[in-house]
């Protein structure tokens, strides 16, 4: 029966037909915004049945929030990427944790590790407080894995801090790229921008709605058009019916959910510290590879060069291939993923870091 149809039937049947497809579309936004509220990530079961707990600890002037494995192996640190959290590993500590005794630990200006607020967003100074954790809470030599800006710091680790690394992955991290003068032509520079003028103009302490606003384009291209909206509503619903929780929304890809998760609690002084180019001070990346003596395995994703010159990725081959050429002992793998290689490929990228790291013992 169509529209016209039901209208000469008789207004008040229209009426009532209406009426209940009105029902009917109530009744489920309710059903569905009800499971958006109480949505858990199934990681979740995953992580406590592998025996992955989250857990704090003192030290320094740091609080740091990390997740343990059981001691099945030898130690390994895993530092995620800039924006994000530890639990962008979720997907690969499992299986990780089978044969590691894994450390995944959010370093200051993520997650719920909590810190001065005269804290310098240094790579000096994190990656110092990241050895005194490796000294303090692990106490014994580590593999060391990190991606993007992690992968920064584990370099800083292999360089300035031998005795406490046996070897390290590097996944996808931006050396050379987040240099000055370079990082201005790299795609990131867009975030860190919206870190500073966050940080400069203020954000009312809720970084995630303040991006959330502000990234049109990242919504249209990745979650759709008029998702921008959405999401925005879905997570004000989550985080006030579940306040000082991590922020788990359904029904988006994954590498955006965990964006949220991470945006909800990422101190934007940190980006601010890369746009500012103070966040490399003290840490010249040429200088700092050849320091190296441990093995280094090199992960490059994906990347292109942009109409306008702009590096949409990591590093281009160039950048890449200096790396190898620095390092002492250092072996490189491309894998046809984006960014965040171990939630893109997980098993792939499960294979590469057992393979690498466990030949050596």
């Amino acid at each position: 029966m169509n529209i016209m149809k039901m209208i000469n039937s008789g207004p008040k049947k229209f009426l009532f037909i209406i009426s209940i497809i009105i029902l009917v579309i109530i009744i489920v936004l309710i059903i569905v915004i009800a499971y958006m509220e109480r949505y858990k990530n199934p990681a979740d079961k995953k992580l406590a049945q592998a025996g992955i707990v989250e857990k704090t600890a003192q030290v320094g002037e740091v609080n740091f929030n990390y997740a343990e494995g059981p001691d099945n192996g030898p130690a390994l640190l895993l530092l995620h990427a800039q924006l994000l959290d530890w639990y962008t590993y979720s997907e690969v500590l499992p299986q990780l944790s089978e044969k590691f005794h894994v450390f995944a630990v959010d370093y200051p200006g993520h997650g719920k590790t909590t810190y001065p607020d005269n804290y310098e967003m240094t790579a000096n100074q994190i990656g110092s407080d990241l050895a005194a954790f490796i000294q303090t809470i692990i106490g014994e030599e580590v593999y060391v894995t990190g991606n993007s800006s992690g992968g920064l710091l584990t370099t800083w680790l292999a360089a300035n801090e031998p005795e406490l690394v046996k070897a390290i992955v590097l996944e996808d991290p931006p050396l050379f790229s987040a240099e000055y003068p370079e990082i201005k032509k790299t795609i990131a520079y867009k975030s860190f921008t919206t870190s500073y003028y966050a940080v400069r103009d203020g954000y009312n302490n809720d970084f995630l709605n303040y991006w959330i606003n502000g990234s049109t384009q990242f919504f249209k291209t990745y979650t759709g058009p008029f998702s921008q909206q959405l999401i925005y509503f879905a997570v004000n619903r989550y985080k006030n019916a579940n306040p000082g929780e991590p922020v788990e929304i359904a029904f988006i890809p994954s590498a955006v959910k965990e964006m949220l998760r991470g945006l909800n609690y990422y101190d934007p002084k940190f980006g601010t510290a890369f746009y500012e180019g103070t966040w490399n001070e003290g840490f010249d990346h040429a200088k700092a590879l050849q320091q190296i003596q441990c093995p280094v395995l090199l992960i490059q994703a994906n990347f292109e060069i942009m109409e306008d010159g702009t590096l949409n990725g990591a590093m281009t081959q160039e950048q890449a291939d200096k790396v190898v050429s620095l390092v002492k002992d250092c072996q490189y793998v491309k894998v046809d993923a984006a960014h965040v290689t171990n939630l893109e490929v997980p098993e792939q990228f499960i294979q590469i870091v057992e393979d690498f790291f466990l030949d050596l013992e």
